[in-house]
Order: structure tokens, then sequence, then C-alpha cells
């Protein structure tokens, strides 16, 4: 199908680009909570709220079409700020956002949440539990969970880093303080990992949770 150049798309519109083969990138820019109970399957998360340009140039293909998704009254902002950013190739925002989606019965994929407690619990019993820190290498170091695998973000864009997760892996995300683990979720789920969980406190609530072993390494610090 014909790439679509207006600033705002349909529904239907959306629909079929989804069902080509074309590369492109669907942006989502709302806040990590409402991303996380719902979206639109193959989304990437970046809001708005947090460090929107950094990670976009970070994560984003300028050379494929981008397309977004925002919240109500932010659409043309989203727009405005990729192409500041040099993205010549933002083509538009969803008319109505992801409430349109939705009320049109279209399908949607969300992100499980959980606090630490909760993975205080379950890291004692399940075995097949791997807990993914997307934070910088100097982050880890400094304290992380005792066998986290430390996966920066950037890193979460190139397929080839989550190759070695296995099908029976359960996955539990973290970042600092959850922006980062939110989009590391969305590119995991792009890529067709759907085991996973999200810790929306991040290390700032791991670190103060009974039962989560922690441990630092300040020989990686030098």
């Amino acid at each position: 199908m014909s790439s679509i150049h207006k600033p705002a798309f349909s529904v239907s519109q959306l629909s079929e680009l989804l069902e080509s083969n074309d590369p492109f990138f669907l942006v989502d820019t709302r806040s990590e909570a409402v991303f996380e109970d719902g979206f639109i399957p193959g989304s990437v998360f970046i809001g708005q709220e947090g460090n929107f340009i950094e990670w976009a140039l970070n994560l984003l293909d300028a050379e494929k079409p981008i397309y977004l998704v925002a919240a109500p009254g932010k659409e043309e902002t989203g727009v405005a700020l990729l192409k500041r950013a040099g993205f010549e190739n933002v083509k538009g925002f969803l008319d109505g956002g992801f409430e349109a989606w939705k009320d049109a019965g279209k399908p949607v994929d969300m992100i499980i949440g959980i606090d630490a407690d909760e993975l205080a619990m379950d890291i004692r019993f399940d075995k097949n539990l791997v807990v993914v820190d997307v934070r910088l290498p100097v982050e880890y170091a400094q304290g992380h969970v005792e066998n986290a695998v430390n996966i920066p973000l950037m890193e979460l864009k190139d397929p080839a880093n989550i190759a070695s997760f296995e099908e029976r892996d359960n996955l539990y995300l973290h970042s600092g303080r959850g922006y980062r683990s939110v989009i590391a979720a969305s590119l995991l789920k792009r890529e067709g990992y759907n085991n996973l969980h999200h810790i929306s406190g991040g290390w700032e609530e791991l670190r103060h949770t009974k039962g989560i072993p922690i441990v630092k390494e300040p020989k990686a610090l030098n």
C-alpha cells in the first residue's frame, strides 16, 4: 500500500499498514503506566514524559517511516519534537489515539506490571525466572539483583542481544524507576517475547525490598 502522508491517519489505515510487510516504527508516546495497561501490538513505547528525544535518537532508525500514537492533545507535539530532532520520515499520528483503536475492536496487548514484593516471592520458587536489568553497566555495578542479566536498553534494539532468552524463561524487567524498562518490554514484545513482567518501581524499589538478594561489583567501577 502507499505510505500515509496525512498528519492524522485513521484506524483502518493503520490496520492496513500493520498487515503489510512494510518496515516502519509505531511509536507510542503516552505515559508508561497508561501504555502498560494497553497498547497496539508491535508498538515501541517512548513516552513524551521522559527522555523522549534521547531514546528516539538511540532506538529508532531514521530511514524507516515513523507513525505515532499519542495522548489526546499531545499528537502534534510528538511529531514536531521528532522532526526537530532530525527525523524526516515522521508520517503523522493515529486519529483518536489508542482509544479509537480499542473502540474499533482491534487487537490490543498489555504488559504485566508487578511490584518488588511479588518478585521477592517468585524468585525463590521459579527456576525459569530471569531478572533483566536494562540499566547502564555502571549502574549495575553499583548494585543489582543477584544473577540478574545486564542488557542496557540501547543494546536491546539489536535482536542478537536477546537471542539467548529461551521460550521457558520468565523475564522480569527493571530499570532505575520504570521508564526504560517499559521501553525494553515494548521492544521485547515487538520481537515476540510475551512471557515477561515489568517491575514498576525499578531498582529504587528493589534495593529496599526484603527477600531480594542484592550484590555489588566495585571492581567493575574502576
